[in-house]
């Protein structure tokens, strides 16, 4: 072995550092996403790379978008819930291009799972809450939390951030109740979307409106309409590129 050879063994090893997964520059902490809509792969980018597929609707390629949006008192009925036959509390809904529909999926502790949509159901939903109508395919998701007291709120978020949720589950969750820790990192993951989101106001101004101080832990200005076509400050990455690809059974609820 040559001099050059040995020398590597000398120096110091170089710290793992992310970089651009289309083309190789270094990466911070906060970081753009882009998804490939064939694959379902969330690639991490710089912002060069993100800023070149914002426009190209239809393309394999679209950055995701960084908005959050909060529903505190999202209009879903216990028959709408039973009819969608989503067997925990939590689930995410995103209109697939590939597939031409949309997808309903839940975390479980093996993964992202399936369910299979009533679509008539879902475009009924839909149209009960068409602030939310906004979601835009591929790239984000209304996050559904069924809350245990009655009521049910919905996050729209970049679709990066229901992985997330479904990588704590299958981190955290023990035995058939999931235990006091997964609990406790899933509370705390509303907590944290509650804090980053702008609040979707009520439609009805007759009907119970939520108090952005309230239990909701909305932020936004009260009573002023969010801006839902625009995307809100940036927000940290996570930093992850997890398969969107749905498996396993659920055994959660």
């Amino acid at each position: 072995m040559t001099a050059t050879g040995l020398r590597r063994f000398r120096e110091p090893r170089q710290p793992d550092v992310t970089r651009c997964e289309m083309c190789g520059e270094p990466l911070g902490e906060e970081h753009g996403h882009v998804v490939d809509v064939e694959s379902r792969a969330l690639l991490c980018t710089c912002r060069a790379c993100r800023l070149l597929f914002t426009h190209d609707v239809g393309a394999r390629h679209r950055a995701m978008p960084d908005r959050y949006l909060h529903a505190p008192s999202f209009r879903l009925t216990e028959a709408d819930w039973e009819e969608l036959q989503i067997p925990v509390r939590m689930a995410f809904f995103f209109h697939n291009s590939t597939l031409g529909r949309t997808v309903a999926l839940y975390p479980s502790p093996a993964g992202a799972t399936e369910s299979l949509l009533p679509t008539e159901t879902w475009e009924r939903v839909l149209a009960a809450n068409p602030a939310l109508a906004v979601v835009q395919p591929d790239v984000e998701a209304l996050l559904v939390d069924r809350r245990p007291g009655g009521g049910s709120a919905c996050h729209l978020v970049p679709i990066s951030a229901c992985y997330e949720l479904v990588g704590l589950v299958r981190l955290h969750w023990k035995g058939f109740d999931g235990g006091r820790e997964a609990w406790e990192a899933i509370d705390g993951f509303f907590a944290e979307l509650r804090r980053r989101s702008r609040v979707v106001p009520d439609p009805d101004p007759g009907g119970k409106t939520p108090d952005p101080g309230g239990e909701g832990g909305a932020t936004g200005p009260r009573g002023e309409p969010p801006d839902l076509g625009a995307e809100a400050p940036a927000t940290g990455a996570d930093g992850e590129t997890p398969a969107a690809d749905s498996e396993g059974e659920d055994d959660g609820r």
